[in-house]
């Protein structure tokens, strides 16, 4: 610190080296902070990240999942089910939680062998720590905590699916209505969803994705009715099951597109009635439980917790009188 006081002294010739260290100090403090803000700027630049995607260049985190895939490529024969059924079933499961890459089914049984793996010796690392556990416990334990890494995926991937599918019938509503005003406009089928999508893009994105690549594959040459039982697989929804099938049948008789979805839009809203009238007769049954051990509890304590304060002194009194 001396040395530094000196040498500032050196230069300025003033008496007061330490302010100058000072300034010297926070020059450096804010050059450093602009530069790592100038970084961290670049790093998030979208116009950056997008050039970088047109030059050829993968980002980090597709590197990583591209070098796990081909470190695991020569044992995915071992990982992946051999029944037809179940891995069509788990497809289709990954496709509803919005998981539809190629890499989907073999990461998810990798996630899911190296969960098992890695809760399996975890319990043998902490039984290091335990040596007065027997073996068979330890045993056990051993093989439920890899039975718990081989099932928290599937439960993982099931509340995806879940959140996804609620998701699109939040929206469902709101793009069942716009498309009835777009066809009534005088739009065509593949028009009118193209406009849907686009109008959905933010408000329900999950939904407007979807009937975007129903444009997009109508665009591409597919089928309509490929196109859009595409998309009826893809979510998994029953109101979306429905529509296209009235689309098709309506395509397929030639009846009017805009009558049929006025049709069905006033049918959703009952079925949209009846979901709600049939959530709100279930609260009272749901609030049972909460009634129970939440506030009767702090009810009767308020109410009978002073009578009962008042009786137990009036048992004393009388013991006390009575043992005189």
């Amino acid at each position: 610190m001396e040395t530094i006081n000196g040498f500032f002294q050196s230069l300025t010739g003033t008496a007061a080296p330490h302010i100058m260290f000072i300034v010297a100090a926070g020059a450096a403090a804010f050059m450093l902070m602009l530069g790592l803000s100038l970084l961290l700027i670049a790093a998030t630049d979208p116009v950056r990240r997008r050039l970088g995607r047109l030059a050829g260049e993968v980002e980090p985190e597709h590197k990583a999942v591209a070098h796990v895939l081909q470190a695991l490529e020569p044992v995915n024969k071992y990982l992946l089910p051999t029944r037809e059924h179940e891995r069509s079933q788990m497809e289709k499961s990954l496709a509803f939680a919005g998981f539809r890459s190629t890499n989907a089914l073999p990461l998810f049984y990798a996630i899911k062998t190296g969960l098992a793996v890695l809760f399996l010796c975890a319990v043998l690392a902490a039984s290091l720590w335990l040596p007065r556990v027997p073996i068979t416990t330890l045993l056990f334990l051993a093989m439920l905590a890899a039975f718990i890494g081989l099932v928290l995926p599937n439960i993982v991937l099931s509340h995806l699916v879940e959140r996804r599918q609620k998701r699109l019938r939040n929206g469902f509503p709101d793009a069942l209505d716009m498309l009835v005003v777009c066809v009534e406009a005088g739009l065509g089928l593949t028009a009118s969803i193209q406009r849907v999508a686009e109008e959905l893009r933010f408000s329900h994105p999950e939904l407007g994705s979807e009937l975007a690549l129903v444009t997009a594959e109508m665009r591409a040459g597919v089928d309509r009715e490929v196109a859009l039982k595409g998309l009826a697989e893809r979510t998994g929804l029953e109101d979306i099951h429905g529509l296209v099938s009235l689309l098709l049948q309506t395509l397929r008789f030639g009846t009017s597109i805009a009558d049929t979805l006025r049709v069905y839009a006033e049918e959703f809203r009952d079925k949209r009635m009846q979901r709600a009238e049939e959530k709100a007769a279930k609260i009272g049954t749901k609030l049972i439980f909460p009634l129970v051990f939440c506030l009767f509890p702090a009810f009767f304590v308020v109410a009978i917790g002073p009578a009962v304060i008042r009786f137990v002194e009036v048992f004393k009194v009388l013991g006390d009188r009575v043992g005189q």
